[in-house]
């Protein structure tokens, strides 16, 4: 009788999985409901934000099952990546063999949870049967120009030695490495997802259901800005300058010109000035994130060359090369106008250039350690005296326009996306270099093009470019020896179309139409908010990209997007600084102390569980003591999803003894009254419990609707209590405690399914609970004290009275009999009144 959830949940599973419960097909007769978590890296043990993550997927997907939906809730493996290469490293073991062996591991884990994968859709992107795929979708995109080669200046993460996209460089360092990223010039492979950056960045207002900081976090990636772009001429010479700005109007407030160390002017400058050579190189060692170069100090270096300014031409402006300006950036070159921007401000004061006021501050005077950079009008400026800052933009461009030095421009801060990586374990890129033939696509019969399993580590950077043969091959065109790129696809790549995959792991081709057109857009997607820009934008662009070689039909892959919080506990750190695991350290007299020397334990902030700092609970330890189910519930209990939660032992044991107080009631209930003929003239006792339920039922579904699962815990938890403080006296009181108990466990199944199975059958129904309806809503038991009734005249509602509850016939006729608009329309007595106590009253005339 005892509740024992590693028996219980280990049965379930198994039923589930024999039974093939959570097995999706394509079904017209029911509406379709793909719900999807983002798929987890396998690096061998899942942690406490896989547990919250799919836990919350899976609500959502029993939830759905419930009310009648087709759901489709696929798991795979986003498997590729220099995690798994170093570690075949470090082991001495190749990446495959250590992914798949993580897959195994993680994959039980995860059954553990009880959660409603359909595994028949397992997919791993390490798979030569996944990625052959996405190899004939870069030939795709090469035909169509939507993937190029071009050497340009990177990212360079010199711990993982390879290129790195602008989103992947995180304060000025590699995303994985921490290591400081330098700027490098090398070629490689792009997606012209500018391209399509007007249409990312109008159709997320499209995204309804996702949330508004990451429509703003793409918004501002995206960065679209309008403006002019200016032509420079450089004195005493051939050369020109083009500069971007959307202050054209403050053109006179220009007093010097800055070029990054990436320009092509720089390098030029650069290979005749060692000591410009020199501040280049400088510069290339350091932070390349925006945050880190607005708040850096502003170095410059001095050229010996002038630029003409184009109103006034007995003025130069000194050019600059300076740190503080992006080649990646407009066209990586500024006009400096310090009196109206911080930065050119900064930098004018070290380097003692002009300050020259061209917008009037009319409220109060210019301070002079700062800029003014609100609005005005223009002084100092020529044509554009006295108009404001609107239409002063507008007159200077036309000006620029009519002199043939510039045009009205709009740009996007977006950049193309870097794809190569000089890496071993990722997707080989299915192109082959021939001396006679360039560039040679490799033909669609021979991918995939696999990677070679004798593959040594040893050897600095790539191993593929090391490989002694697996590179050497012959062109398909000319049949001449030829070489394969040894570069291989970021892993964003992958997962920029997994999802499509999922609907239909068809042998012959990426995904059918019929499953697309059936099962595409996911309903609900649920991942971290750090996925903001990389992966949901390149997802984005990826669907847009399919569809322009025709492979796909739609644009936005994610309807509804939920982004879940972080799991954080108490850090615990000892008096000589060593960080220590929540299991490591126990309490006495309201005091911390090591569990092992007994030595006083200071407590630290509540963080993100991180391994550094070692406030991890591990999954499994819970799994094995509690079961997954008391997990689950605590997760979903703590704080709403899109919100941090913190984990607590407390928390952990109220959600357990919940459970095992649920189960002991439950157990009792077996020999119950069953006779649901009992509920048809239920009591005034029975009236309020049934209230109570229906209330609840509204509330959960109007609470799993909205991601406010921890609020549905609470109703849960109301409900419970009704049912165990109702006095039981006769056989009608049985009925209706055992039907509300039914009731209760097909609303707490999504959120614990292994209990909610085990007792539903121990109270006698064949059918698993899985299996069952959501309940429906009896409108009749929502409000406990009084209840809306409509008054109709001849079958037309004239007015709505609110009254008791059960109020009876001769009551409800007398107070509808007082409303105005009823008597408007009776003109004296009513031949027939027709009365059902709390549903209507109709007065036939």
């Amino acid at each position: 009788m005892k509740y024992n959830p590693s028996l219980i949940e280990k049965k379930w599973q198994k039923k589930w999985l024999e039974s093939d419960v959570f097995k999706a097909k394509i079904d017209y007769s029911k509406p379709k409901y793909y719900v999807l978590e983002m798929f987890p890296y396998p690096s061998g043990a899942i942690h406490m934000g896989h547990v919250r993550n799919y836990t919350l997927g899976d609500l959502v997907a029993r939830y759905k099952m419930a009310q009648g939906f087709n759901v489709l809730h696929p798991m795979g493996w986003d498997a590729f990546g220099l995690p798994a290469e170093n570690a075949a490293i470090a082991n001495k073991t190749l990446p495959s063999e250590w992914t798949n062996s993580n897959i195994k591991s993680m994959k039980l884990q995860l059954k553990q949870m009880g959660l409603s994968y359909d595994w028949n859709r397992e997919l791993a992107t390490c798979d030569p049967d996944y990625y052959k795929f996405e190899q004939k979708m870069f030939l795709d995109f090469y035909k169509l120009g939507i993937a190029y080669k071009k050497e340009t200046w990177v990212n360079w993460d010199p711990v993982e030695q390879t290129v790195l996209a602008n989103e992947q460089v995180v304060d000025g360092c590699g995303w994985r490495s921490g290591a400081q990223v330098e700027k490098k010039k090398m070629n490689g492979w792009f997606l012209k997802i500018s391209a399509f950056a007007n249409d990312l960045l109008n159709d997320i207002d499209s995204l309804t259901s996702w949330p508004d900081r990451v429509k703003t976090m793409q918004r501002n990636w995206i960065g679209k800005s309008k403006g002019a772009t200016l032509r420079f001429k450089v004195n005493n010479s051939d050369k020109e300058i083009d500069i971007f700005t959307t202050r054209p109007d403050t053109i006179f407030g220009a007093t010097f010109i800055a070029i990054s160390p990436q320009h092509p002017l720089a390098h030029e400058i650069g290979n005749k000035d060692n000591d410009a050579l020199d501040f280049i190189k400088f510069c290339e060692k350091q932070s390349t994130s925006e945050i880190d170069i607005e708040k850096a100090e502003k170095f410059g270096y001095e050229t010996s060359l002038t630029a003409s300014h184009p109103f006034k031409t007995d003025f130069k402006l000194k050019i600059f090369i300076a740190n503080f300006i992006l080649m990646d950036y407009g066209t990586g070159a500024i006009f400096g106008c310090p009196a109206h921007d911080q930065r050119d401000f900064d930098f004018a004061k070290k380097y003692n250039l002009e300050i020259i006021e061209v917008v009037e501050n009319k409220v109060s005077e210019i301070e002079s350690d700062l800029p003014y950079i609100g609005d005005g009008t223009h002084i100092n400026s020529d044509f554009l005296d006295g108009l404001n800052i609107e239409d002063g933009i507008k007159l200077s461009i036309k000006k620029l326009e009519k002199l043939n030095i510039g045009k009205e421009t709009t740009t996007f801060r977006i950049r193309d996306w870097g794809v190569s990586r000089q890496r071993y374990w990722g997707c080989p890129i299915p192109i082959i270099f021939c001396d006679s033939c360039g560039e040679v696509p490799v033909p669609e019969e021979s991918l995939p093009i696999t990677l070679p399993l004798d593959i040594n580590f040893e050897s600095n950077g790539n191993p593929l470019e090391t490989h002694p043969t697996w590179k050497f091959t012959n062109c398909p065109k000319c049949n001449k020896d030829a070489i394969r790129e040894t570069d291989t696809f970021d892993t964003f790549f992958e997962s920029s179309w997994y999802f499509a995959r999922f609907t239909d792991l068809n042998p012959l081709k990426a995904f059918s139409d019929e499953a697309i057109k059936y099962w595409m857009p996911v309903d609900q997607y649920i991942g971290g908010v750090e996925h903001a820009v990389m992966h949901l934008l390149y997802s984005r662009f990826f669907m847009r990209a399919l569809k322009a070689v025709k492979s796909i039909d739609i644009e936005e892959p994610f309807k509804s997007l939920q982004t879940q919080g972080m799991v954080c506990h108490q850090t615990f750190i000892t008096e000589d600084k060593q960080w220590l695991f929540p299991n490591e350290v126990i309490k006495e007299n309201n005091n911390f102390l090591h569990a092992e020397t007994k030595r006083p334990v200071f407590v630290g902030r509540t963080e993100k569980m991180s391994k550094s700092k070692k406030n991890v609970v591990d999954p499994q330890q819970i799994i094995s003591n509690f079961g997954a189910d008391t997990a689950r519930f605590f997760m979903l209990s703590d704080s709403p999803p899109d919100r941090d939660m913190e984990w607590s032992d407390a928390g952990i044991d109220g959600s357990w003894r919940f459970l095992n107080k649920l189960w002991k009631f439950v157990l009792n209930l077996k020999n119950f009254e069953n006779d649901e003929e009992l509920l048809k003239d239920p009591s005034k006792q029975n009236k309020e419990l049934l209230t109570v339920l229906n209330i609840t039922i509204k509330d959960i579904t109007k609470n799993i609707e909205n991601f406010h699962f921890n609020n549905a815990i609470a109703s849960i938890r109301t409900l419970f209590n009704a049912i165990i403080s109702y006095k039981i006296t006769n056989v009608s009181d049985e009925a209706v405690v055992l039907h509300t108990t039914k009731k209760l466990l097909i609303l707490i199944n999504p959120m614990v399914p292994h209990i909610a199975e085990e007792l539903w059958a121990r109270l006698g129904n064949s059918k698993m609970i899985c299996d069952q309806a959501w309940p429906e809503i009896d409108h009749l038991y929502l409000k406990k004290n009084n209840i809306e009734i409509p008054v109709q005249v001849n079958g037309k509602v004239r007015a709505v009275i609110d009254v008791p509850f059960d109020t009876n016939k001769l009551d409800l006729e007398k107070i509808a009999m007082k409303e105005k608009n009823v008597l408007k329309f009776l003109n004296g007595i009513p031949k027939k009144v027709i009365t059902v106590p709390n549903r209507v009253v109709n007065f036939v005339i």
